[in-house]
């Protein structure tokens, strides 16, 4: 017998979303490592509102709604909030029950806001590497530095002269000009984007297209693929190596540490060297600043084959964490979701990690 195709617009349930989630569930053990870390920054959360006023959004709930944004590839804040309204997995994650409102998307975005002024991301970040560490899955000796390019959230036809004529006449259309700027030489120290006025001009190599992008920099543990730092800088033809030093600065232990072949410098491996480090970087064909005494070493041959890990983490930033072409504006801001979406990465990889030795 065929079942009646009845359409219920209202209706009771007895079943909390705790008990709609499968106990196996992997967002089940990324929450309970979520919880750890919000307990061990309430009190930096608690400095940062009053003690009056009306209640904002919860930050532990604003966060853990950020991570599921990263976790899940969803392209926009108004679509979390959509995703999270009529997601049972969703609302159980946040920390939401079956009847609680959902925040309006600009609400959810000024009380973020807050957070990139209190500088949570890294005190998030620094949490999950202390849990790492406490589980002793984070080495303080073997490195992997690394950096990428994040393409801007600006247009090419927004990176303009710098001493543009005031007197110009208007575009022919504000919302989209017609701009022709074939044969003309355009520099970072001549120009500079409308729209994101800290993105720079940048290519990934010779022959390819240059864009407006960030430059990403990541240190990675070599046994665990674990992110141990991270930053993100002005696109610079030097910041890879320049951000790398400035990341090796804050792990004094550090032994060895891998890169590719743009760290095959002299400048580079001598600052290493100068900090204590021996630098294992991928040799050049010609004229490469290490010779033997590093390359004979068996260790040598381990770096550069786990230095490869670090694709990882950048593979999984660009599709799976939305990082391939940022939506946010403006230096402080991508650091604040490039490190956000590192320590995202990091409980991914730890969950990973913990159920190998389970």
């Amino acid at each position: 017998m065929r079942g009646p195709d009845e359409q219920t617009s209202h209706m009771f349930s007895y079943l909390s979303p705790e008990q709609r989630v499968r106990p196996d569930h992997p967002l089940r053990a990324l929450r309970r490592m979520t919880d750890e870390v919000f307990a061990s920054l309430s009190p930096r959360f608690t400095k940062m509102y009053s003690v009056i006023g009306r209640p904002s959004i919860p930050p532990e709930q604003l966060l853990r709604a950020l991570l599921l944004q990263y976790l899940y590839t969803i392209r926009s804040e108004r679509l979390l909030m959509e995703e999270i309204d009529y997601s049972v997995l969703f609302r159980w994650f946040v920390g939401l029950g079956m009847d609680d409102a959902i925040w309006s998307p600009t609400t959810f975005s000024k009380n973020r806001d807050r957070l990139l002024r209190s500088e949570v991301a890294t005190a998030f970040f620094d949490a999950v590497v202390a849990q790492a560490r406490a589980a002793d899955l984070l080495s303080d000796e073997h490195f992997t530095v690394d950096g990428t390019l994040l393409e801007a959230w600006a247009s090419l036809k927004s990176f303009r002269r710098t001493n543009e004529d005031p007197t110009a006449p208007p575009p022919d259309d504000p919302g989209n000009p017609t701009v022709n700027f074939h044969g003309e030489a355009r520099r970072n120290d001549t120009h500079q984007s409308t729209t994101d006025p800290d993105a720079m001009l940048a290519r990934k190599g010779p022959g390819r297209e240059a864009k407006l992008s960030y430059a990403g920099h990541v240190l990675l543990d070599n046994r665990h693929g674990l992110v141990a730092n991270v930053c993100v800088t002005a696109a610079t033809g030097t910041a890879e190596r320049e951000a790398a030093l400035l990341l090796l600065s804050a792990a004094p232990g550090a032994a060895t540490v891998g890169g590719d072949k743009n760290f095959d410098v002299a400048s580079f491996v001598r600052a290493v060297r100068a900090q204590g480090v021996t630098p294992h970087v991928a040799q050049k064909v010609a004229r490469s600043a290490i010779d033997a005494r590093t390359t004979r070493h068996a260790t040598y041959a381990i770096s550069q084959q786990r230095r490869k890990l670090v694709e990882q983490v950048f593979g999984w930033m660009k599709t799976v964490g939305g990082l391939r072409k940022l939506r946010h504006r403006g230096g402080d801001l991508v650091d604040w979701v490039v490190t956000f979406a590192a320590a995202a990465y990091n409980l991914i990889r730890l969950r990973t990690l913990l159920t190998r030795a389970a």
